[in-house]
């Protein structure tokens, strides 16, 4: 269950077995035997990217088990299998971010989301390690960009949980690191979604080029960024949100 569950966090991702053996604290011939027995089920996928192996949740057969659980196991009844209906949505959407560090790829999404289309999201970023701070490189780029850095502070996800917590709409994970980590579940089922970006700040070399993969993962979130502010969001269901924002996990460009 705990490798099924981390497969789904990191959907639409293919992980390689040794980063799943890591984060799982497993032997690798212990999660073989996981890995062939959800293969054999048609849970997961396996790609090879030269000699590694890599594994992705087939979600269409997902859905199936899903479905199939709910109408023929339960018969169809809520008080067994509840499932929570879609209410309407609120006047804006809260979205949260989350990053390991909360210093840069979940600043920069929380920065660029209020910019692009603050009227209909309240915007959140949080980490998941404790005491970070926001990394200069981070601060200076959106600086530059015109973005306004007041509000921006680094954050733990404890913020965003318990009595008082804003009920999350949308929770994104922008690092594998955080997708990988085994989490609560989020009150009230927000659609969830796992959009990683390189880190720019393990980047080396001259501050030129460091520059340079700070203005890379601010690219590709921009792009995911302005995909998903562009969704109909309103008149979506649950169903096609969760689609939309998978989809937009699959974006490339750095433009």
């Amino acid at each position: 269950m705990a490798l099924f569950r981390l497969l789904m966090r990191r959907y639409p991702d293919a992980v390689r077995a040794g980063e799943l053996s890591q984060a799982l604290s497993i032997k690798p011939s212990t999660l073989s035997m996981h890995l062939a027995a959800l293969a054999q089920d048609g849970l997961i996928a396996q790609t090879r990217e030269g000699t590694a192996r890599l594994y992705r949740i087939q979600m269409d057969r997902v859905q199936w088990l899903m479905d199939y659980l709910f109408a023929d196991c339960c018969r169809g009844r809520v008080d067994l299998c509840p499932i929570r209906p879609d209410a309407a949505p609120p006047r804006k959407f809260n979205v949260l971010f989350i990053c390991t560090g909360n210093s840069a790829r979940s600043i920069f999404a929380e920065a660029i989301l209020r910019a692009e289309a603050g009227d209909r999201f309240i915007v959140h970023s949080a980490g998941t390690r404790q005491n970070s701070q926001l990394n200069p490189l981070a601060v200076e780029m959106l600086k530059a960009k015109g973005h306004d850095i007041t509000p921006l502070r680094a954050k733990n996800v404890d913020e965003f949980r318990g009595p008082g917590a804003p009920e999350m709409d949308f929770v994104f994970t922008v690092c594998d690191q955080a997708a990988n980590e085994e989490c609560p579940a989020w009150e009230g089922q927000p659609v969830t979604a796992h959009w990683g970006v390189p880190d720019p700040v393990k980047a080396t070399g001259s501050l030129a080029e460091r520059r340079l993969a700070f203005q890379q993962a601010y690219g590709l979130l921009r792009n995911r960024i302005r995909a998903f502010a562009a969704l109909p969001l309103e008149t979506q269901d649950r169903i096609a949100r969760q689609t939309a924002v998978d989809r937009i996990a699959t974006m490339e460009g750095l433009q």
